[in-house]
């Protein structure tokens, strides 16, 4: 990687400080209290166009990111043992993909016929068995630290490339997943943009991206007028630089709101009834149809969750009912983006906070296990039809080619055009890494 010499530095609270009042100008709703609220989204575009950040050209346009929360299990899904003893070995049989010698779970049937367009790891590995620390870990590229917050890899996307076609650079679906899903030290303005709603459920809305009730084209007009009117006063009372970067902020605002493409990126109706059957009609399917939906129109990072993996009892029945609308879904998502000719500018990652336990326990489960699992990489300018890495016989302990976390973030960075080893300003001017001591897999790419 080349290595950058110029710092970034985040958008200053005191300028956010001074906005709520202003912002009672203008009442267009707030998205969502989970992620992102349309105002933060808008002052983050008003800031970004004051900053240029310097970015390489990644092969990919856009970042999916499919995470499973609870920890899937890797002999049940990616790297079955089928030779291993039965109490190792789990439920399930392996079925063959279309590598040859290469098999995945018996439940990941609509995958293994597409094998050849992916990279699945097989030995990924951290220290992290909590769930917190865990997916904090595979959410920032950083283990958890008691003294400091670090960004969401699409909190750092965002504050690194900004956004594009008037849409938010960083959305999650439906809504933020958890803390780590956030902006860390980095203002709140790059944290994700919540849709507030699940496009699985009937009637699925975005939430404030249509004027509110009784606000027409004419009531929208007279509040546009009403601003420049306010603004010019606050101008003309206080000389400050913020005030000018407002217009910018209320501009995207408008833009926003009144931009039909804009809009349509979140409008699931726009889909035919066969491609949302293709997908599936589950809550996995629906949100990774609009993900890419989200990516085709500009979002540069989508992050959506999927199931329930936290399998320490009866994993036989969890993995029956949570793997195969996800194996069906994900291969949709690869078929459709690779039919729109978007899948080699579109890299797709499914992972999960850790693995599952080599043995399975006396409830028929499997526990918590960080020091082996597996993620699929897909697009992007990532191999296909690549399995790198092994685990041992018991799927127990990474056995050639071990990837770390910060191996793996950095490795996603680098795809989308950011340098890695670039230093971020936190609180109190102290430069940070956006991640610290990964390495790009260079095996990994094209």
């Amino acid at each position: 990687m080349n290595h950058d010499i110029g710092h970034s530095v985040s958008a200053s609270s005191g300028l956010r400080s001074s906005l709520p009042t202003r912002r009672d100008f203008l009442n267009v709703g707030v998205l969502t209290g989970l992620g992102l609220t349309l105002p933060q989204f808008l002052k983050m575009q008003a800031h970004g166009a004051q900053k240029h950040y310097e970015s390489k050209e990644g092969a990919a346009k856009s970042v999916i990111q499919i995470f499973l929360p609870g920890g899937m299990a890797q002999q049940e899904s990616f790297d079955p043992k089928p030779l291993a003893p039965s109490e190792y070995r789990g439920p399930y049989g392996a079925i063959n993909t279309v590598l040859p010698g290469v098999q995945f779970s018996e439940n990941l049937k609509e995958l293994a016929k597409l094998a050849d367009k992916m990279t699945v790891i097989r030995s990924m590995s951290h220290g992290e068995a909590a769930h917190e620390r865990g997916t904090q870990n595979m959410f920032t590229g950083y283990r958890p630290s008691p003294a400091i917050q670090y960004p969401s890899m699409g909190s750092v996307i965002a504050h690194e490339l900004g956004s594009k076609n008037n849409l938010p650079p960083y959305v999650c679906v439906p809504n933020v997943p958890n803390i780590h899903a956030n902006s860390g030290y980095l203002s709140s303005a790059y944290g994700p943009f919540g849709l507030g709603s699940d496009p699985f459920h009937k009637g699925f809305k975005v939430r404030d991206l249509n004027m509110p009730d009784g606000v027409g084209d004419d009531r929208f007009c007279r509040r546009k007028s009403l601003l420049k009117t306010v603004d010019e006063h606050f101008r003309s009372i206080e000389k400050s630089d913020a005030l000018d970067s407002m217009d910018a902020f209320y501009q995207h605002a408008y833009k926003l709101i009144s931009s039909q493409q804009a809009r349509e990126a979140f409008d699931l109706s726009k889909e035919p009834d066969k491609l949302k059957d293709m997908y599936g009609r589950t809550q996995a399917g629906q949100r990774m149809l609009l993900a890419r939906r989200l990516a085709e129109a500009g979002v540069r990072f989508i992050s959506m969750t999927a199931g329930g993996w936290d399998h320490h009892d009866n994993i036989k029945e969890g993995i029956k009912n949570n793997l195969p609308p996800v194996d069906k879904a994900v291969a949709a998502l690869l078929r459709d983006l690779e039919d729109r000719g978007m899948l080699d500018s579109t890299l797709v990652m499914l992972t999960s906070e850790f693995g599952r336990t080599p043995k399975i326990n006396k409830n028929n489960g499997r526990d918590h296990w960080p020091r082996v699992f597996s993620v699929m990489l897909a697009g992007g300018g990532v191999q296909k039809g690549l399995i790198y890495g092994k685990s041992n016989a018991l799927a127990a302990e990474p056995e050639e080619d071990r990837v770390g976390v910060a191996d793996l973030a950095t490795t996603v960075y680098n795809q989308i055009g950011i340098n890695a080893d670039k230093e971020l300003m936190a609180p109190g001017g102290r430069p940070i890494e956006i991640v610290d001591g990964g390495s790009v897999i260079k095996d990994l790419l094209i």
